[in-house]
């Protein structure tokens, strides 16, 4: 006759961070099928995702502990069902308080966030950064409405000094020129107005030059020849070659200021040429209006393109950065709006680009410290859609920040500040940038992936890169070489996760950082279990232990959870039968701890039985100490910790 064997395939996928599970799967049809081949026609199978289906059964019978909403949340959450996740987290940190950690508080943040709670959100995510010291998520953490973490994660990166050459006036508009700087002061007038930054300054200032020739060396002498007049210069540029000087200046015609019909005497740009040493051939540009400003001009490295700030038509706010074509024969093209993504309601001005094609501006319609900071974006290829991110302290403060240069070489530049603890009413300072801002970073991220156990290289791997609104962003597979490559934006914070079929999900958060390339090599952990008879249901479940009291047989309250977990797999699958095998510590004569076991074993199926579940299902037998899980045997010093680990109970499949 030939026996009949009743195998129980378990499928039981868990998506783990730390030590805890997540995800629930369903039987793979090739694993089934090839069951299915070896197995007998009357073999039964099942399909058993136990963590969201079973943990929900024991919920709604009352049974909850802060193990369960650990699980059952981290369920939804690598699922990506946040409304029940934020939920679960919810009522974990609402009813366990002491023992959600830090980690649960972060997702629970991430859940109301992906929601739309952001306020909510920005609430627990405080209480996140409370309870942590060196996590880099508390480090980086901002959400929509704290914009001041922003600013805060960009500051520190400059080592502020003064210039040498201010005066109790004003100074302000370093630009490059030559091998040293031309700047913008009203030293020689006797006005100590301050903030030259408005469309309608009339105070005397002129262009002023350091080191950038014989005459002006160690000392701040005015720009020869007919740059400056009786009225306004200031902000400038010059190309390379030292022959070509854009500046800002009043409109003026005929030696005179000339006034709008509202009397407001504009700003214009002109352009000077230097012809044998001379300053000469100064022409205003095609663009400029007696109808709105054109001021504060600024050129791209390769010099083909003119960017300045506006009050033109077509400006978004009080003032706009415009771009236009410099032509090869001297003409320009038509000004263009640089857009909404730089360009608010507000003040845009003073712009600046380096060598690296990043420009700088400054602003009070972007989220600041006061009046105007300084920001930055990456702006190659003319895509003016990257982030904007203000540079932080100290460049920036609560006063206004403004005309930002910076050598990209040497990471020396200059500023201006009307700050209280400068010399005169607007002030340059010096600065060195001892770390680079990051702007649209892309950091490259290699390794494998590999089985945990065999070291296999696994193929077809699914790795994801998940950033902190739980939105996918982007997706590989391993090469059959079990290798991948991501590329990805590393001055916001992400998550890496990689998953496959058959295995435990697994996940690395990466906070934003310097764009190093990164090798992060993945081991999983196998998720997939086939079981036979005689297989122990508590480890496919991931159970905690059953524990007992020392001398006592009767189930500990904190266990009852853990067995409505085999009741409610039970109740999922009629004729899934198990039989409990209990275990005592060393401590007692044998004979007495062969007894207690049994007596565990029994008062376990007692209790299964008192739940509704069938008695011929169920079996028991006690084992007293004989099978010890450490070396906690007679006569050996253990403590009340090592002998509690032998006092346990197993579920083992029967047939």
């Amino acid at each position: 006759m030939i026996k009949k064997l009743h195998v129980l395939t378990l499928v039981v996928a868990f998506a783990f961070l730390g030590d805890v599970f997540g995800q629930d799967s369903v039987v793979v049809k090739a694993k089934e099928n090839r069951l299915i081949a070896k197995a007998n026609e009357n073999y039964e199978q099942y399909s058993f995702s136990p963590a969201i289906d079973i943990y929900e059964r024991v919920l709604s019978k009352g049974y909850v502990s802060a193990d369960l909403l650990k699980k059952l949340g981290n369920s939804y959450y690598f699922n990506a069902d946040y409304k029940d996740a934020a939920t679960t987290y919810k009522r974990l940190i609402t009813s366990y308080e002491s023992d959600a950690g830090p980690e649960y508080y972060f997702r629970y943040a991430q859940t109301l966030k992906t929601l739309g709670e952001y306020e909510e959100s920005r609430e627990v995510m405080s209480t996140f950064v409370d309870l942590t010291s060196n996590d880099n998520r508390a480090e980086v953490y901002k959400d929509e409405k704290d914009f001041l973490e922003d600013i805060k994660n960009n500051s520190g990166r400059y080592d502020v000094g003064p210039f040498e050459y201010n005066s109790s006036y004003s100074e302000f508009a370093p630009s490059f020129y030559k091998k040293g700087l031309i700047f913008s002061s009203n030293r020689d007038t006797g006005n100590f107005a301050k903030n030259r930054h408005t469309w309608t300054a009339t105070d005397f200032l002129d262009l002023y030059k350091v080191n950038a020739d014989s005459v002006s060396e160690n000392k701040a002498v005015k720009v020869e020849d007919d740059i400056n007049t009786r009225l306004h210069e200031s902000t400038s540029a010059s190309t390379k070659d030292g022959k070509t000087l854009y500046f800002t200046r009043n409109n003026i015609v005929e030696g005179k200021a000339k006034r709008d019909t509202v009397g407001v005497i504009r700003l214009k740009i002109y352009k000077a040429t230097k012809a044998n040493g001379v300053w000469g051939d100064i022409q205003e540009l095609p663009f400029n209006s007696d109808t709105y400003s054109v001021a504060h001009p600024a050129l791209s490295t390769d010099e083909k393109t003119l960017y300045f700030a506006s009050d033109m038509k077509g400006s978004l706010g009080e003032s706009d950065i415009f771009m236009v074509d410099v032509n090869e024969d001297g003409s320009y093209g038509e000004p263009v709006n640089l857009g909404s993504n730089i360009n608010t309601e507000a003040r845009e001005t003073f712009p600046f680009v380096t060598s690296e094609d990043i420009l700088y501006f400054s602003s009070d319609g972007h989220p600041g410290l006061g009046g105007l900071d300084i920001f930055a974006t990456k702006i190659e290829n003319r895509n003016f859609d990257g982030s904007v991110a203000n540079v932080g302290e100290p460049v920036n403060s609560m006063m206004d920040d403004f005309t930002f240069i910076i050598d990209e070489d040497s990471r020396k530049g200059y500023f201006a500040s009307n700050r209280p603890e400068g010399k005169g009413g607007d002030d340059i300072y010096s600065f060195l940038e001892t770390t680079p801002l990051l702007l649209d970073c892309e950091q490259q991220i290699t390794g494998t992936v590999r089985d945990k156990i065999s070291n296999e290289l696994l193929v077809g791997a699914t790795v994801k890169v998940i950033n902190e609104e739980n939105e996918e962003i982007l997706s590989t597979i391993t090469n059959s070489e079990g290798k991948y490559e991501l590329f990805l934006d590393c001055k916001e914070g992400n998550f890496v996760r990689v998953s496959m079929q058959g295995y435990i999900t697994s996940e690395e958060y990466l906070a934003r950082s310097d764009g190093k390339p990164k090798i992060i090599d993945f081991y999983l952990d196998r998720d997939t279990v086939t079981a036979g008879f005689g297989d122990d249901l508590a480890k496919l479940l991931q159970l905690s232990t059953i524990y007992f009291d020392f001398d006592k047989y009767n189930i500990r309250k904190d266990s009852e959870v853990e067995v409505e977990k085999v009741i409610a797999a039970m109740d999922k699958y009629p004729s899934l039968r198990i039989k409990v095998n209990s275990h005592t510590d060393s401590r007692g004569k044998d004979a007495y701890n062969l007894w207690l076991s049994q007596k565990r074993a029994e008062s376990t199926i007692n209790y299964m039985i008192s739940k509704g579940i069938s008695s011929e299902r169920v079996t028991s037998e006690g084992f007293g100490e004989t099978k010890l899980i450490n070396q906690c045997a007679n006569g050996v010093n253990c403590s009340d910790t090592e002998h509690e680990l032998n006092r346990r109970s197993e579920f083992i499949i029967m047939e």
